[in-house]
């Protein structure tokens, strides 16, 4: 079977449209130390996320790609490169009533194991394609993660 893309950028990207289109602001929950991510470092906080607002006033150039999310904006008076994978946005909500979708973990980029791309593996061992990742080292398992949400 043909490996498939994700399903995130799709799912901003449709988001993004449904929260405009209800007149509402749109804004990104990051998790900025993933891989790949280009915000400023100031504003993130101690868990390690930023919240964006990407409604078309308070961004410019905004593009919602499937490999990366990019836009220039201010940040207390000074402007900004901001360049975001879509595997790291962690939800996409509407900042008046907090209508939108958890994505939950950090997924990986288009480099990731293709376990990672597939999602995740219900059997315990590996598989003859999961056993080498080409340089004769073992490839390396993501372990479940669950938290508790209060």
């Amino acid at each position: 079977m043909a490996e498939l893309t994700s399903r995130r950028p799709y799912l901003i990207r449709a988001l993004y449209d449904w929260v405009l289109d209800n007149d509402l602001t749109p804004h990104l929950l990051v998790a900025a130390d993933a891989p790949g991510v280009d915000v400023p470092r100031q504003f993130v906080t101690d868990d390690g996320k930023i919240t964006i607002n990407v409604s078309p006033t308070a961004v410019r150039g905004l593009a919602l790609e499937n490999q990366l999310i990019s836009f220039s904006a201010r940040f207390s008076g000074a402007n900004h490169n901001i360049a975001i994978p879509p595997g790291a946005v962690l939800a996409l909500y509407a900042r008046e009533n907090g209508e939108g979708m958890l994505f939950g973990e950090v997924e990986e980029t288009e480099t990731a194991s293709e376990e990672t791309i597939a999602g995740p593996s219900t059997d315990a061992g590996q598989t003859g394609d999961d056993a080498d990742n080409g340089d004769g080292a073992p490839a390396r398992k993501k372990h479940p993660h669950l938290k508790v949400v209060k």
